[in-house]
């Protein structure tokens, strides 16, 4: 009686313990989150007082592409024009040279330096001698490290009359070209400058994504007969597919912002048929010929193209991959 009446009770604690939702957990609020490690949270202060003045305060200056502006008069202009600006440069025939310069010059920019630091990557991941692979690491990312006063010096050097390549054609019996003067030079001398200046940079992020990649992965492979490429194409290629898919997206974004230094520094007057940018284009117009509204309209313009170029790429990879930004 007793033995049944002691099991009783034992259910009955049990059915109480099931019931019973359980007590819920502490909540990790902010503010005991910031109470605990506000040591580490004073480290944001100097970048969002950073981004708060010179990347989100500015924005409040793109009212004036919707507004009048006059120099000395208000800073949010005087009369508002509506889309005024926006009519002038999509009926402006020069607008829409530099917008396909922009966007050719970009494409190209991407489609070439863009897979080229991934190969660079693969091929010193196969490398085994550890001091030869530094070197080659050190001579690769030298350029990243040099001013673009310094990089179009090099680019006017090597391409002028007088210069090595020119030297180099007229010893196997070629005219010199004047490369700096014919608009149809300017692309190509601008990407290889791209090349050889960012390829050997880009690579360090693809190198430790390599390393999180588990070695015990490749010794399966071998086990099951799969050579280099096979492994390279089944393992490595997947595990740092995240990687190149948000380096992918990024690039996508600045799409339309092509290099502003280097491409002011390299063009001239006679190459602007193709060199010409979006960029080097605004800061004519808008800050030597003092049309603010109107330079302010186009920046705006460019903007948006790159908002929706992220926004797509992203919904894209995250369809498609798996693997996106947000």
């Amino acid at each position: 009686m007793n033995a049944t009446k002691v099991e009783t009770q034992e259910l009955v604690v049990e059915l109480d313990a099931v019931e019973r939702p359980p007590e819920p957990a502490r909540k990790n609020t902010w503010r005991r989150a910031l109470k605990r490690d506000w040591r580490l949270y004073t480290f944001l202060i100097a970048p969002v007082i950073f981004l708060l003045i010179f990347r989100y305060l500015p924005m409040a200056g793109n009212v004036i592409a919707f507004r009048r502006f006059r120099p000395g008069s208000s800073i949010f202009g005087d009369e508002w024009v509506g889309l005024h600006y926006f009519e002038m440069f999509i009926g402006n025939e020069q607008f829409w040279n530099v917008f396909w310069n922009t966007a050719i010059l970009g494409g190209l920019t991407l489609l070439i330096c863009f897979p080229l630091p991934i190969v660079l990557a693969l091929l010193l991941n196969e490398l085994r001698s550890r001091r030869f692979k530094r070197v080659v690491q050190t001579i690769s990312y030298l350029p990243h490290f040099l001013s673009i006063v310094i990089v179009a010096g090099i680019v006017f050097q090597l391409t002028s009359l007088d210069g090595t390549i020119n030297q180099i054609v007229t010893a196997i019996g070629g005219d010199a070209i004047p490369f700096m003067q014919l608009p149809e030079w300017f692309r190509t001398i601008y990407v290889s400058s791209e090349v050889w200046q960012t390829v050997g940079w880009g690579t360090i992020l693809y190198l430790a994504a390599l390393t999180t990649i588990d070695g015990q992965l490749y010794e399966a492979a071998r086990i099951d007969g799969a050579n280099r490429w096979q492994q390279t194409w089944h393992i490595t290629l997947p595990g740092i597919r995240p990687t190149m898919v948000v380096l992918l997206i990024l690039n996508i974004g600045s799409f339309m912002a092509v290099g502003f230094e280097k491409v002011l520094l390299l063009q001239n007057p006679l190459i602007y048929s193709t060199g010409d940018v979006i960029s080097t284009y605004l800061y004519r117009v808008g800050i030597q010929s003092a049309q603010f509204s109107y330079g302010t309209a186009i920046g705006l313009f460019e903007a948006l193209i790159g908002l929706v170029l992220v926004l797509s790429a992203n919904f894209v990879s995250r369809r498609l991959v798996g693997a996106s930004l947000w």
